[in-house]
């Protein structure tokens, strides 16, 4: 998957699926993300060590992820991890985090997009999001493409800072984000990227 996509503001971004090979642009990356950007986040990105076993996980299937790059340099990147074999095997886990100049910009949705085409590929019929209470950004981002709370867990994890943070779970079926990201696209640009 290689893709070209013009944001709101009329830059031209190149989406590709992520390689173990991108860990150095992904470094930079998370490196350039703010403080308080980085807090929330599900892991240490600042540790390569753990960058690199997130990456290996691509390599079985496990996960996928999605960047976005801008003259060369990923600008945002997203994850959809695989819940594997059991109960949960048709859920799927969702990531999106996008650098700060170029936020609000559209490329968010455009990241969502494309974890949810790779979603069907995989015949997942539904994705969940978790997020820590103060990310309320993401809250907001997430109901908008029809996830829906289903629990709130108080002081379930603690913040890269070691605070403990109330977790908050959503969710949302392929079928749903499909309608509302047909809103978000248009007819036109959504069914040209199917």
């Amino acid at each position: 998957m290689e893709r070209t996509h013009t944001l709101k503001d009329g830059t031209e971004v190149a989406l590709r699926e992520l390689r173990a090979s991108d860990l150095d642009d992904l470094m930079k990356f998370y490196r350039s993300l703010s403080p308080g950007d980085r807090k929330y986040l599900k892991f240490n990105v600042l540790d390569r060590a753990i960058v690199a076993k997130r990456l290996e996980r691509l390599e079985a299937k496990q996960d996928f992820r999605v960047a976005a790059f801008v003259r060369g340099k990923i600008v945002a990147s997203g994850a959809l991890e695989l819940a594997g074999e059991g109960w949960v095997r048709h859920r799927g886990e969702i990531r999106v985090i996008v650098g700060p100049k170029f936020q609000h910009k559209g490329l968010g949705t455009v990241i969502i997009r494309e974890l949810y085409f790779i979603a069907l590929e995989q015949k997942l019929d539904s994705i969940t999001a978790w997020m820590m209470r103060p990310q309320v950004g993401a809250q907001h981002i997430f109901r908008k493409f029809g996830f829906r709370e289903e629990s709130l867990l108080p002081d379930f994890v603690k913040d890269l800072e070691g605070e403990a943070q109330d977790l908050i779970v959503m969710t949302c079926s392929l079928k749903d984000l499909a309608r509302e990201l047909g809103h978000s696209f248009g007819d036109g640009d959504w069914e040209r990227c199917r």
